[in-house]
């Protein structure tokens, strides 16, 4: 079914205004600060929405009702995560960024561990993001693809392309202020969808959850180990550290945060994010319940092997009036967009910051930086939405990403708690330590085939579990209290030199 003239005008009218918003601001960057982190000026308030923005991907806005639809609501324990990880962001990680004054969370790592370190983080960074950001791409293209009838690689062009060209004029600065308006479609999108379909199905919330209550979506209480499903016990485990590297030092986040300015505005930007996945996670799931009870009835109107991750955007098209699917569509880009444009202005500050800058033997020179960090910008967005063909072939969207996020983001989680948590950890035992994670995970995942849901945790604990193994066995000195949460023989925590990295 094609999209209806005035579903495309909405979008279209949409995607015109990210365009705009990224001229306004192309003018106003004059240093790689300005760039990168927005002069670290930003209001805590847009930036909490843009944290959110930016890691609820449509990945997680098509993914979420997706996973209800066809599996169970065991993702409702995300809602509780959120809200007690905050804590440990705003106690353990962020006091060492703001001390150390730092452009890039992988700064840490070499303070810590050394160069080596720095560039190791760093790397991994830019695989496991890479592949993040052709998830993104292929989202929203999935999505335009069922509701407009496109080949989904003349969708997949159009997402790439114009997430990439805002984020190349407008920097940081864009990124934000684009979420904040992408924050507001977006959870406007998934409140008319729900009010929908609450109403829409008989007898409103209560015939929601009979239904999927007789289907056993609500079955997520089940404490049996099995090593191929989804239980709540399972999800709050895996989600609380991969969480914790998303927002504890994944640089799409941390790169946010550090545009405050001030501890206060991290704090307040952090709650916000918790409270906000709270609701917003519990409503997806819903969403994906009512999608369920609405079409048990209509099976037959459903084209043969459609995904639960097209469902969304299936309804939108098929059971919403005219103008109503534009809308949810640009909610759907919303989600993509801010994601994409996150990542691939991480990925440039990553490279200038972590790789060309300590690389370099010149004197540093803003204005080419500033030229470089627009051409890496340029160069990661036409990488991601080449890598977006690659992730249709992965299966479903969430999948995908844990895929990704499994092999490269867990190991870099375990190097930041192995460096902030003890004093003897070292980088060789990390080394070690990856060297068997990565490829246990691979064998997890083709091998075994567990539930993705295990991907991330298994990837996690081998890797810190060996690399604290082998640290004692190397029998280092201890690091310098400085760079850990130990403090010194005097019992008062280092407080570090408070030098740029």
């Amino acid at each position: 079914m094609i999209l209806r003239t005035l579903d495309l005008a909405v979008l279209a009218l949409y995607l015109a205004g990210m365009l705009l918003v990224g001229l306004r601001f192309a003018r106003r960057q004059k240093t790689t600060e300005d760039y990168f982190l927005a002069s670290r000026r930003m209001p805590w308030l847009a930036v909490g929405m843009s944290m959110f923005a930016s890691l609820t991907s449509a990945v997680t806005y098509m993914g979420v009702p997706g996973a209800a639809y066809s599996e169970n609501i065991s993702l409702v324990v995300v809602c509780i995560v959120s809200p007690l990880l905050a804590p440990v962001l705003i106690l353990l990680f962020y006091p060492f960024y703001d001390r150390l004054r730092v452009t890039t969370s992988y700064e840490y790592l070499e303070r810590r561990f050394g160069r080596s370190a720095r560039f190791a983080g760093s790397g991994l960074f830019v695989l496991a993001r890479l592949g993040w950001v052709g998830t993104v791409v292929y989202a929203p293209a999935l999505a335009l693809s069922v509701a407009s009838g496109l080949p989904q690689w003349v969708t997949i062009l159009l997402m790439g392309v114009l997430a990439t060209a805002y984020t190349v004029l407008g920097g940081m600065a864009a990124d934000i202020w684009t979420d904040v308006v992408q924050f507001v479609i977006m959870l406007g999108g998934a409140v008319w969808i729900a009010v929908t379909l609450a109403a829409g199905v008989p007898h409103g919330v209560a015939g929601i959850w009979q239904a999927a209550a007789q289907a056993g979506r609500l079955h997520i209480a089940d404490w049996r180990f099995d090593i191929h499903a989804m239980n709540a016990m399972v999800v709050g485990v895996t989600f609380f550290f991969q969480m914790m590297q998303d927002y504890g030092t994944d640089q799409v986040t941390v790169q946010r945060l550090l545009s405050i300015g001030n501890r206060r505005g991290i704090t307040r930007a952090i709650m916000f994010n918790a409270l906000t996945d709270f609701w917003v996670i519990g409503l997806l799931l819903f969403i994906g319940l009512g999608l369920y009870a609405w079409y048990q009835p209509r099976l037959g109107e459903l084209p043969a092997g459609l995904s639960g991750d097209a469902m969304l955007p299936w309804y939108a098209v098929h059971a919403l009036p005219p103008g109503a699917a534009g809308l949810l569509l640009a909610a759907i880009f919303a989600a993509a967009m801010s994601s994409m444009d996150s990542g691939i202005n991480s990925l440039a500050t990553v490279v200038t910051h972590d790789f060309v800058r300590p690389l370099r033997r010149t004197a540093p020179d803003e204005r080419r930086d500033l030229a470089l960090a627009r051409w890496l910008t340029l160069a990661f967005g036409a990488l991601a939405t080449a890598l977006a063909f690659f992730v249709s072939t992965l299966g479903g969207i969430i999948k995908a990403y844990t895929t990704f996020v499994s092999l490269f983001s867990a190991p870099v989680l375990a190097l930041f708690l192995l460096g902030m948590l003890t004093r003897r950890g070292t980088l060789a035992g990390w080394v070690a330590g990856t060297a068997v994670s990565v490829p246990a995970t691979l064998w997890l995942q083709h091998a075994v085939k567990a539930h993705w849901v295990y991907y991330f945790p298994f990837s996690f604990f081998v890797c810190l579990l060996i690399a604290w193994l082998v640290s004692m066995t190397l029998g280092k000195p201890p690091a310098d209290p400085a760079f850990t949460v130990w403090p010194n023989g005097d019992g008062a925590t280092r407080q570090g030199d408070g030098a740029h990295g």
